[in-house]
């Protein structure tokens, strides 16, 4: 014999059906084995064991909706939510179902706090990954393109006195948005699953930063030399991206603002971590000596969005900064592929 089944799912503005159970059970799990006799009598928890209490147990309501003889009613109440679970209608329910549903009832409200728990993570990761866009976004194209801009508007004041100089500005902001369409499909290549081989990716990023360095001086007209040593093992994708980040970062700040006329990037492994150095010969910060990481979070001096970079992936950055240039250090955590 064929059995129609179906599912009806609806939804309840809150307090349409409150209180779903009588006021003197409200907090405990309940059992009514017919809630349509005249006076039902009603089970229900409490700190003393099980009680006896006379009277219909649920909302009028929620019980003509949906035609309840017997009930069993199990408080729910976690970290972020409260509520009822009801089990309707089981013939011959005794004591042993009320201890049994609240067995059951716990399992719901673990797996509920669990839910919830995971949300909260995703929104929390989902959070941090927005933030770290922002940043490389900030950090890559929109230094860039502030550099194009600049350009540009040289161009604009050369067309008539100087053409050919305009034409070659022309051509160094065509090379800029070249260089940067590159770097937008490398960053969302790194979006993508599918990783690179441990020598792809330090290869990605050496032609990241010798492009990089060649921007340097065709734009800003500083000279960098690049020692990048090979690391045993190899470095993951997401590190050598931050990596890049930091020494992009630090050299448009050394050529913005520093006044150098050279530039040198350092990276190599040492141990379990990496050191990425990048000094320049130009006129220094505005506050001159040493710090390391603690003091200039707590001073707030350097690069912002650098420091930040580098707390968040558990690293520390030291700044020496005289007349006679800036040095910054940076050491940073080893992430292997794969780890």
């Amino acid at each position: 014999m064929l059995v129609r089944r179906e599912l009806q799912w609806s939804r309840e503005s809150p307090g349409a059906l409150q209180p779903l159970v009588a006021e003197p059970l409200a907090g405990t799990d309940l059992l009514c084995r017919d809630i349509r006799a005249p006076r039902p009598a009603v089970f229900h928890t409490s700190d003393q064991g099980f009680r006896r209490w006379q009277g219909r147990p649920l909302h009028p309501d929620l019980a003509a909706r949906f035609a309840v003889g017997a009930v069993l009613a199990l408080g729910l109440k976690g970290e972020g939510f409260e509520g009822r679970l009801f089990a309707l209608d089981k013939a011959g329910m005794t004591s042993d179902d009320l201890v049994l549903g609240g067995i059951v009832a716990h399992q719901v409200v673990a797996r509920m706090d669990h839910f919830y728990l995971l949300q909260r993570l995703q929104q929390v990761a989902a959070t941090e990954e927005r933030i770290r866009l922002a940043r490389d976004l900030h950090d890559g194209v929109l230094q860039s393109l502030t550099g194009a801009a600049l350009q540009l508007a040289t161009a604009s004041h050369l067309v008539k006195g100087d053409p050919e100089a305009a034409r070659e500005r022309l051509a160094e902001v065509q090379r800029l948005i070249a260089a940067e369409q590159r770097d937008l499909r490398s960053f969302v290549q790194q979006l993508k699953p599918a990783p690179l081989a441990p020598l792809e990716v330090e290869a990605s990023l050496m032609a990241r930063l010798k492009e990089t360095a060649h921007r340097m001086e065709r734009q800003w007209g500083l000279h960098v030399t690049l020692d990048v040593r090979p690391i045993d093992g190899g470095i993951s994708e997401g590190l050598s991206h931050e990596i890049y980040h930091m020494v992009h970062e630090a050299l448009i700040n050394t050529a913005r603002h520093a006044g150098a006329s050279t530039g040198r990037v350092e990276i190599a492994a040492e141990g379990d971590r990496v050191r990425v150095v990048v000094s320049d010969d130009g006129k220094g910060f505005p506050f001159h000596g040493r710090y390391d990481h603690a003091a200039l979070t707590a001073l707030r001096l350097g690069p912002v969005s650098l420091r930040e970079r580098v707390a968040a992936l558990g690293g520390s950055l030291t700044i020496d900064s005289s007349e006679a240039g800036a040095r910054l250090e940076i050491w940073l955590p080893l992430v292997r592929p794969g780890a």
